[in-house]
């Protein structure tokens, strides 16, 4: 939890002025930004702020400062349906978050972003019909209070403070510098250094080829292979488009629609013929490698593709720099650390005078804000989610969890209109409270994780899976974690089935 400043006024929580908004939004991020969008657009005159912890948006993408940060999906997926994105399919952080700024200026959101507003508790009250949130304004320590009808976290799902990095025997020996990319020292020079960057995932393949060439050398160290598909930064559709001279809003929506459908193609691939897909993949980074590099060893993972998340790599940068002789990949585990680097399980060391610990994040649920409902603290384990949406015995409230196999920001952008068509159906039938409840005929309907292992088993999920909510066997208490099956479903979703109460 960020710092609070020294100066912090003691002032009676009771006393403070209380300001009340229709709808309050946690997070000026990707869906934070875009879930506004959709609220001021389709329920126009409707009240809303949003709070957000950092000193400006972005989220994500202002918290991550690293060498090379850059997006792993394509912004035509990734950027809004609602904006054309007219720049190379993966984008850097700057442009992502030029891009946003444009949506906040040109839309004028910016008048209900309130910066450095750290939320650290949230209230239901059936009596009241309302949330209160206690807040602390970082720049000045002084206490906030807000209440709202609807609360919409938008904060994502991991801890923005700091990055997971697991505890390896012997690192107080190691006589370099231990770095985690999600607190990258912005002074730092590692020109001259020798760099183990641990990891495989879309981090490490970010931050190699950013890195190579400019330091004495890089190392990827991975426990086990990873999946990545190579390609051009470029989309050959929206270029012939553009020739032709089509509208952008045009090339925007064909080029998302081509995207998605080879997706869905690939998807259903990995499922129905995995070997060849993976041979597919392997190809891809042997056509840079070459025959000679032990791809089998390297980057021929365990596991079907896409059972974790496949990382594009643009140009193929990250195996040119091998490839080139810039970088190298070793595929081995950790004994321990040593004073001139890592000890490794075959009894080498890997020297290092910079070691960076690209090994995720850590999973954070609800924004390490203190819930309460009706004075009872929620424990949001022991809900079962609405769609992945909603959760049961929790009024009032929508949390975005995007996909993993598909760009976050369609699911953001889809929960936005699903929000917002919820808020015009309690309005119709003039409720003041929606809470989804689990009917007769789900009462003894089996409960299962937020995503099932079989489904996609990233670290981060594993390590935190006890912390989230649960799903059913059936609709509408599933989390599906399919674009294409919720684009059908969500859309056309029968409110009034029973499973949300509304009063």
């Amino acid at each position: 939890m960020a710092e609070i400043a020294e100066s912090t006024p003691r002032v009676n929580p009771d006393a403070l002025p209380v300001e009340h908004f229709d709808v309050l939004i946690v997070g000026a991020g990707i869906s934070g930004v875009g879930g506004a969008w959709h609220l001021q657009h389709h329920r126009p005159g409707t009240s809303y702020v949003i709070l957000e912890s950092q000193a400006d948006f972005g989220g994500t993408w202002r918290t991550h400062r690293y060498p090379g940060i850059r997006s792993d999906s394509d912004l035509y997926t990734f950027g809004y349906g609602f904006k054309p994105w007219t720049g190379a399919p993966i984008a850097t952080a700057e442009e992502i978050l030029k891009y946003m700024d444009e949506v906040i200026e040109e839309n004028d959101l910016g008048r209900h972003i309130r910066y450095r507003h750290e939320i650290q508790a949230a209230r239901w009250s059936s009596e009241d019909r309302r949330w209160t949130l206690d807040v602390v304004q970082l720049d000045t320590g002084e206490r906030r209070r807000f209440s709202c009808g609807f609360l919409w976290m938008c904060q994502g799902y991991y801890r923005h403070s700091e990055g997971y990095t697991p505890e390896w025997p012997g690192m107080e020996d190691f006589a370099g510098r231990i770095v985690h990319p999600q607190t990258w020292p912005q002074d730092l020079d590692y020109s001259d250094m020798r760099v183990a960057v641990i990891g495989s995932g879309a981090t490490a393949a970010t931050l190699i080829p950013a890195m190579a060439g400019k330091c004495r050398y890089i190392t990827m160290l991975q426990r086990t292979p990873t999946y990545f598909v190579t390609g051009r930064n470029a989309n050959a559709l929206a270029d012939m488009l553009r020739e032709l001279e089509i509208k952008e809003e045009w090339i925007h929506e064909i080029v998302r629609r081509k995207i998605l459908f080879d997706q869905q193609n690939i998807v259903r691939r990995s499922f129905e013929e995995p070997d060849k897909l993976r041979a597919e993949l392997l190809d891809g980074v042997r056509a840079i490698l070459g025959d000679d590099f032990d791809i089998q060893k390297h980057f021929s993972p365990g596991y079907r593709p896409w059972h974790q998340r496949i990382a594009f790599i643009p140009d193929g940068d990250l195996f040119k720099a091998v490839r080139d002789g810039h970088a190298s990949v070793v595929t081995d585990e950790i004994d321990r650390f040593v004073p001139q680097g890592i000890l490794l399980k075959s009894g080498e060391v890997l020297e290092a005078d910079l070691i960076v610990t690209a090994t995720g994040f850590n999973l954070n649920v609800l924004g390490d804000i203190d819930f309460t409902v009706d004075g009872k603290p929620l424990d949001f384990a022991d809900t079962v989610t609405w769609r992945g949406a909603l959760f049961t015995g929790v009024p009032n409230l929508a949390w975005v969890f995007g996909y993993f196999r598909a760009s976050w920001t369609l699911r953001a952008d889809m929960l936005a209109e699903f929000v917002c068509r919820l808020l015009d159906h309690m309005d119709a039938r003039g409720a003041t409270r929606v809470v989804p409840e689990l009917r007769d005929q789900d009462a003894d309907m089996p409960l299962l994780p937020w995503v099932t292992e079989e489904n996609f088993n990233p670290g981060y999920l594993q390590r935190g899976m006890a912390l989230l909510p649960k799903q059913g066997d059936r609709p509408p208490w599933q989390h599906s974690q399919d674009y294409w099956r919720d684009k059908e479903e969500l859309p056309a979703a029968d409110l009034d089935d029973g499973s949300l109460r509304f009063d």
